[in-house]
């Protein structure tokens, strides 16, 4: 006797309330859900985080109809992840997607490449309890706004010639080294190393240091009163300035302040993107995205958190290239799709995920998304329809803003 194995399902999908969070009905995770749920009372007090849609056992999905866990299903039916995504992965869904609403900064982090997941899980596993590397993309749903690689060297430069409080805690000696190293001097260290003897200077200096400097910073910025900066006025402080002061609110005397001044700020408008491979420092500062990583949790942090700090193993790990803002964008394929739907294909340089955002023309009543051989989870950020496939029959599923759904290969 055969069993019909549906190939097509909805998720019911795990919420994270970490403090960083957004609140109540202006959180996109919460409303995400009630659209698909209108059963879900949204708390105005709770903060709603992320979404998390897959199989990482810290938030793993249920089918909806059966509460199955999809882990369970996709471990009896491993067919579904298609033939090269099965063998490569043994049989686990590689990837983990996400909804992301930010509120307050996250910390300022890394995520390492495989070799150097490994290495710390068996050297730490109490802080590093993942073997798996975590490269992740970021898409803006709203204005977003993040940090992401270290800035053009002739702009860290600047800030480090120009902000008093800045040189103490990097070192003159550093910050000496740096400028001739960005001047192309005879005989100084390359910008990379430099760089990142300035950075680990910052990271290690005592913390009594930072905290009192911050402090210095801080009360210069708000009063402008003998601002070394030659943009800074009295009229509008320059967006570096007001950043600052807005990271030093949200964690005064933690030394991610400084770290600003080293890297970019992206401002991304919804749609673009930006590639976090291993070993570029970044943070997410505010605003609602798609996260698209690596099945993992691993993290390397630097600051703006409570959380626990690595600083030996950051500083070593770091990719200290110099990049512009644009440079540290990803830019989508553009791809035209059937009945003149536009889809933007996401696809970085790593085996684990790809994202293919999709965008219906106006009035376009029916779209057929393209067979791939790996699964796939989708999520209906805007619309309604009814969903067929040749699995489900004649019976469609009802797919509205917020329905997550799981599609096998093929």
């Amino acid at each position: 006797m055969s069993v019909r194995v549906e190939k097509v399902f909805q998720l019911r999908c795990e919420v994270q309330t970490y403090a960083w969070g957004k609140r109540g009905t202006s959180s996109e995770v919460a409303s995400l859900i009630q659209s698909a749920d209108p059963s879900f009372s949204i708390d105005e007090e709770q903060t709603y985080a992320e979404l998390w849609m897959g199989t990482h056992p810290r938030g793993a999905s249920v089918i909806a109809k059966t509460n199955t866990s999809l882990e369970q299903w996709i471990s009896q039916n491993p067919e579904c992840l298609g033939s090269k995504v099965m063998e490569r992965f043994s049989g686990k869904l590689p990837f983990l997607f996400k909804v992301l609403s930010v509120n307050i900064s996250l910390s300022i982090q890394a995520h390492p490449n495989k070799a150097l997941a490994e290495e710390l899980h068996r050297r730490d596993a109490a802080h590093y309890a993942d073997s798996n590397h975590k490269p992740e993309m970021a898409i803006a749903l709203s204005a977003f706004e993040g940090l992401c690689g270290f800035r053009p060297a002739a702009e860290i430069a600047e800030h480090l010639q120009t902000t008093a409080e800045l040189q103490a805690v990097v070192g003159t000696d550093n910050v000496t080294s740096f400028v001739q190293a960005v001047h192309g001097s005879s005989g100084a260290l390359s910008t990379a190393v430099s760089l990142q003897q300035c950075f680990a200077a910052l990271m290690q200096c005592p913390r009594e240091t930072v905290r009192e400097k911050l402090a210095s910073l801080e009360s210069r910025l708000q009063t402008d009163a003998a601002c070394n900066y030659s943009w800074c006025s009295t009229i509008a402080q320059p967006p570096a300035a007001r950043l600052f002061l807005r990271l030093y609110k949200q964690f005064p005397g933690d030394v991610g302040c400084f770290a600003i001044f080293f890297l970019n700020h992206m401002k991304l408008k919804p749609g673009e993107a930006m590639f976090l491979g291993p070993n570029v420092p970044h943070a997410y500062l505010y605003g609602d995205c798609i996260e698209c990583m690596a099945c993992s949790d691993n993290t390397v942090r630097a600051g703006l958190t409570p959380k626990f700090i690595d600083v030996p193993t950051l500083c070593a790990m770091l990719d200290y290239r110099c990049r512009t803002v644009d440079e540290n964008k990803f830019t989508p394929v553009q791809q035209g799709g059937a009945g003149g739907a536009g889809v933007s294909v996401y696809d970085p340089a790593v085996p684990d995920f790809s994202v293919l955002r999709v965008e219906l023309a106006a009035g376009e009543m029916d779209y057929t998304l393209p067979l791939v051989d790996s699964a796939s989870i989708l999520l209906t950020v805007q619309g309604e329809a009814d969903a067929y496939s040749g699995s489900l029959g004649e019976e469609p599923i009802y797919v509205t803003r917020g329905t997550v759904l799981f599609i096998s290969a093929g």
